[in-house]
């Protein structure tokens, strides 16, 4: 007589190979079958992540976008997904590579010589995709409005090419952000002869600091930095009253490289119904990335990889992704979603994003699906998602803070595609506020994430304990939409919140501001 093994043995053995929880107390089994929330496991998304760290140890301490060290990423969650089972497409796209090969200079040189710090957040940073060159020239101020308006976007700096009238030929322009794209003002001083320009924040609450912004592309030839309101205030004041000189010069380089996007999907499932659950794999050049996003893409593997292995069948076919070039703009993101057809589109039933869910200094921000607390909402169906985490949360005693969904992350491609999004984050640069500290723990004042972007993002410097309750509740939103769809809206199917991403401009493309 053969004898049936016990439901404790089966998950033993199970826990051997591919990590699943020994605690006798965790029975993944319910009357309903087998529970990904309780599949999954910090277990096996560390090991992920040790491999990343060692990637990255092996390529020039990161795995950036176009080189050697994301194309060994990569690899790595693609022999994982084919041993669960998966077919797995490489999908290829091009992208401009940016790169920064020397510290900037930023000085004046009359009435006084005044060097700025390079490349830091009291002082000034050279934009992305910012042209190569030295410029030594008479600053210009550009419809500037100071003291700025109390609201922000406000100032039309630089925003048409009128405001360019008179421009004295090769002079450095001083232009304040404000309602229109960084790109928009940079593209207007260049074609009006200026030599280099300088954008400085615009000066309202939050709107103080130098920022990291994206020119959007290879298209400015000329340098470009952003600097603090208090460094551009200061400058147009002292223009007022005399001729003010300056230098800046920029060292980048910028080429056509390919790059791709990894994606895999379940056989099961209805493919007309896809949830679609992603990460970017790529980190910046400073880095290894392994909050930034070493844990969104090492959870999203873990949940695949313990799918297919348990031949977990969804009702609803789930599709996995691993982005490429999010450092860059959401370029892997942006580029998966635009080839798609209307059709094709239309099958996706809401996209899951998980961008850093480790951050030290953390606090539980789940993405603001209805804008009810944020500026912005997402496509109808984006509060349910939202909904679905809050509760989740609120079911273990879990603290959560929503989220502003403003394009920093894979989520905008989807969300001006007009299909459901939502998901997780701990935090990146923001500061984290007293009342954040008095419910999460931590230290206020602090940024959530101190190294991010920096070579310290490694394994050093995690929180594995609000990493382990991401991925349970990411296990969990898969347990709920893979097997059930977001209601009809009761009026037309393409029905929006009132503030949606269909009148909304984005503020910003992956990490870096666009306007």
């Amino acid at each position: 007589m053969k004898k049936i093994l016990s439901v404790t043995t089966i998950g033993l053995l199970m826990s051997l190979f591919i990590g699943l929880p020994v605690n006798a107390e965790t029975n993944i089994f319910t009357p309903d079958g087998l529970k990904i929330e309780h599949a999954v496991n910090l277990y096996g998304v560390k090991l992920h992540q040790q491999a990343l760290m060692e990637i990255s140890k092996n390529n020039d301490n990161n795995r950036s976008a176009g080189t050697q060290g994301y194309e060994s990423s990569s690899d790595y969650v693609a022999y994982w997904l084919k041993s669960a089972g998966y077919e797995v497409e490489k999908q290829e796209f091009e992208f401009p590579y940016f790169q920064e090969l020397s510290d900037p200079v930023f000085q004046t040189t009359n009435p006084a010589n005044e060097p700025y710090e390079p490349n830091t957040q009291d002082s000034y940073y050279t934009m992305t995709y910012s042209g190569s060159g030295d410029a030594e020239a008479q600053l210009v101020p550009v419809d500037v409005v100071m003291p700025p308006a109390s609201e922000p976007n406000t100032s039309n700096s630089g925003c048409e090419a009128q405001d360019f009238t008179d421009f004295p030929q090769g002079a450095i322009a001083l232009i304040q952000r404000g309602s229109c794209s960084f790109y928009d003002k940079a593209i207007n001083a260049q074609n009006a002869g200026a030599s280099a320009a300088i954008i400085y924040n615009e000066g309202q609450t939050n709107r103080t600091n130098a920022i990291r912004g994206t020119l959007g592309g290879p298209e400015i030839t000329i340098p470009v930095v952003f600097s603090t309101h208090e460094i551009g205030a200061d400058l147009y004041e002292l223009s007022q009253t005399q001729q003010v000189r300056a230098q800046i010069s920029t060292d980048t380089e910028f080429e056509m490289r390919n790059s791709h996007n990894i994606l895999a999907s379940t056989q099961a499932g209805d493919p007309n119904n896809t949830v679609v659950i992603g990460a970017h794999l790529d980190s910046v050049l400073a880095g290894p990335g392994i909050n930034d996003n070493g844990s969104g893409s090492a959870a999203v593997l873990e949940v695949a990889t313990k799918i297919g292995w348990l031949k977990i069948q969804p009702e609803n076919q789930i599709t996995f992704a691993f982005w490429g070039a999010e450092e860059l703009g959401l370029i892997g993101s942006e580029y998966y979603v635009g080839q798609l057809s209307k059709e094709q589109l239309a099958t996706i039933e809401l996209y899951l994003n998980f961008d850093m869910i480790a951050s030290p200094n953390y606090v539980r921000f789940v993405y603001d699906g209805d804008g009810s607390d944020t500026d912005i909402a997402g496509p109808y169906g984006s509060k349910y998602i939202e909904s679905f985490f809050v509760n989740h949360f609120a079911e273990k005693d879990l603290a959560t803070d929503p989220s502003v969904m403003g394009g920093n992350s894979d989520y905008a491609p989807f969300m001006l595609a007009d299909i459901p999004v939502g998901g997780l984050f701990t935090g990146a640069g923001g500061i984290k506020t007293e009342e954040q500290a008095l419910v999460y723990g931590g230290t206020a004042g602090e940024p959530y994430d101190a190294n991010y972007h920096t070579l310290e993002d490694n394994l050093d410097n995690l929180n594995y304990e609000v990493e382990e309750q991401m991925i349970k509740a990411m296990g969990s939103a898969l347990d709920h939409f893979a097997y059930t769809l977001i209601p009809e809206p009761e009026t037309a199917p393409l029905v929006r919140a009132a503030k949606s991403a269909a009148t909304a401009q984005l503020d910003y493309q992956g990490p870096f501001a666009v306007r």
